[in-house]
């Protein structure tokens, strides 16, 4: 049988499709790199190998880029006679001219690109095309194209780096540069939204370090310290969604005030429960079944199952025939529902300042300090592991150390007490 030989290192390779006609067609094969893309768990971080020589080594998704040239040249797959013979001999020496050619352009053409991308040499530019690469998942897109607006707001809003909104040349970003942008991300963003923006700065350095566009890494030694187990988004009490639950004000949105408490009792992220149907639902078996979209794809905990309480059932309303129908018909954008829902906190007179994925962390927290087990909160939560849920015993802790402090100091003398 016929078959095209191609070592190794070639770039391209010779290689060869089947046909049905006893042929086969030869094409040239280039290998164009491949893509990184980091593996982060639902709080945006990296996720790390747990054993073998890796561990403690940061995981990535690889994809590896190729793209196919067809020659329109043809051999016989079991040449008969010897005139096929000779004809394949013939048509492969050829192509492997072909190839050779091909090779010698690639590689000038790769050599050419590198000194146009040193050339242009924007950060600005280079930093885009990160958030709007669509390799990338969408979660990630998103944590990247935050993290872009993030430092794009900071060099508007730092005089001396004004002049930069439009062109910054690589080698212009130092250390100094990057500090200052740590410190604005620490004052402007909330929770684990410093730690994250930063991350995914530090990984488009990298990758402009990787592809030899800087020499030089502005980001080394300078980190965001984080404590892991402390929750800094504040918490709804029992108490306070019952209150939530009683309030009604001229202009509410009861069908956005409806899902946000569905959430305090199921702990679901605002990107799914905007998109559940009754399709999700199971009335029979009062179950609610879905994949979160945060890590569909890229996690076996996608899945979520989660049983139904009376109080969930009347939330999510009667079965309806059409079940591709959304179960919360919520048509304002997130930063909307945001606002109406903090209007609907003060009116209820809870001093807190409130976001959707509030109701997740006072899912967690509520349920926990009821008395549940970690690891089927982890479950119902779709973590992949009780390292994330562990942070809301932190907050349990808490809460009974204050109930003790509430009991005030005694005013009592122990050492006049007789023994």
């Amino acid at each position: 049988m016929a078959k095209v030989e191609s070592k190794n290192k070639q770039n391209p390779k010779l290689v060869q499709s089947e046909l049905q006609d006893g042929r086969a067609s030869l094409a040239l094969e280039y290998y164009l790199g491949r893509n990184e893309t980091p593996v982060l768990d639902e709080n945006g971080n990296h996720v790390l190998y747990t054993e073998g020589a890796m561990k403690g080594k940061p995981k990535y998704r690889i994809k590896h880029i190729r793209k196919r040239e067809v020659l329109n040249l043809y051999i016989w797959l079991h040449p008969r006679n010897q005139q096929e013979r000779t004809q394949n001999k013939n048509t492969l020496a050829l192509a492997e001219k072909i190839r050779f050619e091909r090779e010698q352009e690639f590689l000038e053409d790769r050599e050419g690109y590198r000194l146009k991308k040193d050339g242009e040499n924007d950060f600005i530019k280079y930093f885009r095309k990160h958030w709007e690469n669509e390799l990338y998942s969408k979660p990630v897109r998103t944590t990247y194209k935050t993290s872009y607006n993030r430092f794009m707001r900071f060099l508007e809003a730092t005089p001396r780096f004004q002049r930069y909104t439009s062109f910054l040349r690589m080698e212009l970003i130092t250390p100094e540069m990057v500090t200052s942008f740590t410190d604005y991300l620490k004052k402007v963003a909330k929770g684990e939204g410093a730690h994250k923006s930063y991350y995914m700065f530090r990984t488009v350095i990298l990758h402009a370090i990787e592809e030899g566009l800087m020499k030089k890494n502005p980001c080394k030694g300078i980190v965001i310290h984080r404590d892991v187990n402390t929750l800094k988004k504040e918490i709804l009490t029992m108490d306070e969604i019952k209150r939530l639950a009683a309030t009604h004000y001229e202009g509410e949105d009861t069908a956005l005030q409806r899902a946000f408490l569905f959430c305090c009792f199921t702990g679901i992220r605002w990107c799914d429960t905007v998109s559940l149907t009754y399709a999700n639902v199971d009335f029979s078996a009062k179950i609610l079944r879905f994949n979160q979209q945060k890590t569909e794809g890229r996690s076996a905990h996608s899945g979520v199952t989660i049983p139904l309480s009376p109080t969930l059932l009347k939330l999510i309303g009667n079965p309806i025939q059409h079940t591709s129908e959304k179960i919360f018909n919520i048509t304002c954008y997130r930063t909307t529902a945001i606002t109406r829902l903090q209007k609907w906190v003060k009116a209820a007179g809870i001093n807190k300042t409130i976001t959707w994925h509030c109701a997740r962390h006072s899912f967690a927290v509520n349920v926990l300090g009821a008395g549940a087990n970690i690891k089927t909160v982890a479950s119902l939560m779709g973590h992949s592991s009780i390292k994330m849920t562990e942070k809301y015993l932190h907050v349990i802790d808490q809460q009974k150390q204050d109930a003790i402090n509430s009991l005030g100091d005694l005013d009592y003398d122990c050492e006049a007490v007789s023994v």
